[in-house]
């Protein structure tokens, strides 16, 4: 990124006084009502909405979020900035707004660094009244849509050792004891995409008095050096619904690494195919019959 899509509160303060911000508050409606931005719009479905990558599932997603982020008030010349509870307690859900809003070709969008957390951390003013946007004509620009990775393109990927395949989910998930953050057996399938490597998005990210905030480019790039990846490395994020991938993409291209795509079906998309073939256990075991069966 040549311009970083991280602003502070105050950042954020200073550009809503100047006009033409939409605040996005992708928290669940109990916590938008307790409290929120003034002038926040709550869009909980972007941490909700289970997305595939076939082309009937691009098409409903493409649809559903033009018409939620048009009824948002997002016609092209406001600038969105997305939010969460923290950048740790979303499970990436801010970064996960700015990719959709990237993806549907929306040009301007930021992230607020470090969330409600920081905003209130910082003394900034909240409100319990709900905004009540004048809705916006939301174009799609196909021409942007090179931010994801569909389902074919994923095999490609894999097929490719060139191609780091970044895995970002957590340690029960990656080691296959648990198939997804909504419980073990939410998924058919437990493990990993074959050839992937681990960086658990946490590590992204470090404490501050604000709450978790993402660390130096400096510190990115150390993590993701030990996973072989620097800033000429082609990568292709995946997680279990691409939030918590969201999270490091944003993480990566904020480091400055040059090629970083996400995977957004993710674990959810690709382990319900039973025909596609997957890992288990920890890297470099005997692999399972369930693995053999599946090559």
């Amino acid at each position: 990124m040549s311009e970083s899509v991280l602003i502070s509160p105050s950042e954020l303060e200073t550009m809503m006084a100047a006009g033409g911000i939409v605040p996005i508050d992708t928290r669940a409606p109990d916590g938008y009502a307790a409290g929120h931005i003034p002038g926040a719009v709550n869009i909980h479905d972007i941490f909700s909405y289970l997305a595939t990558t076939t082309p009937e599932g691009v098409t409903a997603m493409t649809d559903k979020f033009a018409e939620t982020f048009g009824a948002a008030g997002l016609g092209g010349d406001e600038t969105a900035v997305i939010y969460e509870g923290s950048m740790d307690t979303g499970f990436g859900q801010s970064c996960r707004g700015y990719t959709l809003l990237k993806y549907l070709g929306y040009p301007k969008v930021k992230i607020l660094h470090g969330g409600f957390t920081a905003w209130t951390a910082e003394g900034k003013p909240t409100t319990v009244d709900a905004a009540a946007p004048t809705p916006k004509t939301f174009k799609v620009d196909p021409a942007a849509a090179s931010l994801f990775v569909d389902l074919e393109d994923m095999k490609s990927a894999v097929a490719d050792d060139e191609i780091v395949k970044l895995d970002t989910r957590d340690v029960d998930e990656w080691v296959g004891t648990s198939s997804s953050p909504y419980g073990p057996d939410f998924c058919p399938r437990k493990g990993r995409i074959p050839g992937a490597r681990w960086i658990e998005w946490y590590r992204m990210m470090k404490p501050t008095p604000a709450g978790k905030m993402l660390k130096s480019k400096d510190e990115i790039l150390a993590e993701c050096a030990t996973v072989g990846v620097d800033a000429d490395t082609p990568v292709v994020l995946y997680c279990f619904k691409g939030a918590r991938a969201s999270n490091t993409l944003v993480a990566l291209k904020e480091a400055g690494i040059k090629d970083v795509k996400l995977y957004f079906g993710s674990w959810n998309e690709w382990s319900r195919d039973p025909a596609l073939p997957i890992e288990t256990g920890f890297p470099g075991a005997k692999p399972t019959p369930m693995q053999q069966a599946a090559e």
